[in-house]
């Protein structure tokens, strides 16, 4: 990564940057894409009970992951400004931090999965496979967080390829498993949807022994010895990274637990309504990998000619990223419009839930217009380091605007489950606004200092 001095430049380095993130969200995001589309092979109870494990795990794992998130826009900062051991200092203790929420992370599941699984009038077998599912999962966090540390370091000094390649890795190996636990294959018991867990475990293992090899042995991540002398955790430098990270966090969880609630919320419908939203919810999300890449590759850039004291280099990159990521969106709602019924159809031969998952991709693709707003923003807020207002924007968005808004149109006005739909896409298009408006206060602040 290095400075930029025209426009062709600064377009080829944020394709640069961004492209291999794109690859790595689809690889890590084609876990649990497998995982559904798998579990909804085997049978529609197994893809149910996988949908709401999933949907409870998802927002878990990216809230408390969001919060390491932090390690990029500091060691981008440190990097940018030449203070490589701080960046160095950071990530082993960001380190220490994954470790940690792992841990506690893994005994909050453990005790309250049940419970929680008690609150949903599901089917005993949707039950079962959903607490399963859950149970597997939770023996893949500790290598899971260790691993997202060490790629915001790789990513933090532009070597975005490096985590593309480790994480391509993880996709054949999740399929691999899933092929042998999920329909009992070489010699293996047939598991369904738990067997699926299991493969997404084992799949997180992997890809974390990887990236330690790779950070630890190859340049240029070798002259920063991350693991020549790990120091004990230190409260301050703890408390720098919680300050940051703890907003994306919260911020990525609103976003995040709202789809899961919707989802539980589903619940209460016929099994084959709460597979067709899945199924919808799944595909959509595999396309909000692109603004979201576009977004993590902003918080690099941008992190980077902040630390150097470049504002104008940094407002430019913002502009570009917003643009890239719309002109991609309005490419991906004309496909999920298009061939929504053979994007159902891959999912489910189920008549009735392929239909049904076809009305609800159509809303799913009107929301993206929103996310290719408000991701690249939050991507070029968090390398401002400018993070404690928009975790606050998210929560109302969503929680205050988006929830009450659907249940008022689905169950008051009688549009059903896509009532719950259509309030997602008004939170989103009001957090996109309020997004828009906390970047032009932040630029015009670092531009006058």
């Amino acid at each position: 990564m290095h400075e930029t001095t025209n426009h062709r430049q600064k377009w080829r380095m944020m394709l640069v940057i961004t492209a291999p993130i794109l690859v790595t969200q689809i690889a890590l995001y084609l876990i649990t894409f497998f995982d559904v589309l798998f579990s909804s092979k085997y049978g529609t109870t197994d893809l149910a009970g996988v949908s709401i494990g999933s949907s409870i795990w998802m927002p878990i794992y990216v809230g408390i992951s969001g919060i390491l998130l932090s390690i990029t826009p500091i060691v981008a900062h440190s990097v940018g400004g030449k203070k490589l051991k701080e960046a160095t200092f950071s990530v082993q203790q960001g380190i220490w931090i994954g470790i940690t929420l792992a841990i506690f992370v893994f005994i909050i599941m453990l005790t309250s999965m049940n419970p929680l699984l008690q609150l949903m009038p599901l089917e005993p077998h949707v039950h079962q496979v959903a607490h399963d599912y859950l149970v597997a999962m939770c023996f893949g966090l500790v290598p899971l967080f260790i691993y997202t540390v060490l790629r915001c370091f790789i990513d933090a000094l532009g070597q975005t390829r490096m985590s593309m390649i480790i994480t391509l890795i993880a996709t054949p190996i999740n399929i691999f498993f899933c092929y042998v636990f999920v329909f009992g294959n070489l010699g293996a018991p047939a598991l369904g949807g738990v067997g699926a867990g299991i493969a997404s475990a084992i799949t997180y293992w992997v890809i974390c022994i990887i990236a330690v090899i790779i950070t630890w042995r190859a340049h240029p991540f070798a002259t920063f010895h991350l693991f020549k002398a790990m120091p004990k955790p230190q409260l301050k430098k703890w408390l720098e990274i919680l300050k940051i990270g703890v907003p994306i966090g919260l911020a990525l969880f609103a976003e995040t637990g709202i789809f899961a609630v919707v989802t539980i919320i589903m619940s209460k419908y016929t099994t084959e309504i709460i597979g067709a939203h899945q199924i919808a919810m799944n595909f959509a999300s595999l396309s909000y990998m692109i603004p979201l890449s576009i977004s993590m590759g902003a918080t690099i850039l941008i992190g980077f000619e902040v630390g150097a004291g470049r504002m104008k280099d940094a407002r430019d990159y913002t502009k570009k990223a917003i643009i890239l990521a719309v002109s991609i969106c309005l490419v991906t709602l004309g496909i999920l419009i298009g061939f929504r019924q053979q994007i159902a159809s891959v999912y489910s031969n189920d008549v009735e839930v392929v239909h049904l998952a076809m009305g609800f991709l159509v809303y799913a693709a009107f929301f993206q217009l929103s996310d290719a707003v408000q991701a690249p923003i939050q991507g070029a807020l968090r390398g401002y380091k400018d993070v404690t207002i928009t975790s606050i924007m998210a929560v109302i968005s969503y929680w205050v605007i988006a929830l009450p808004f659907g249940f008022i149109v689905a169950d008051i006005f009688n549009f059903g489950p896509q009532g719950y739909w259509i309030g997602l896409i008004s939170g989103l298009a009001i957090g996109a606004i309020s997004l828009s408006i906390r970047l032009k206060i932040v630029q015009n602040k670092f531009a006058s200092r």
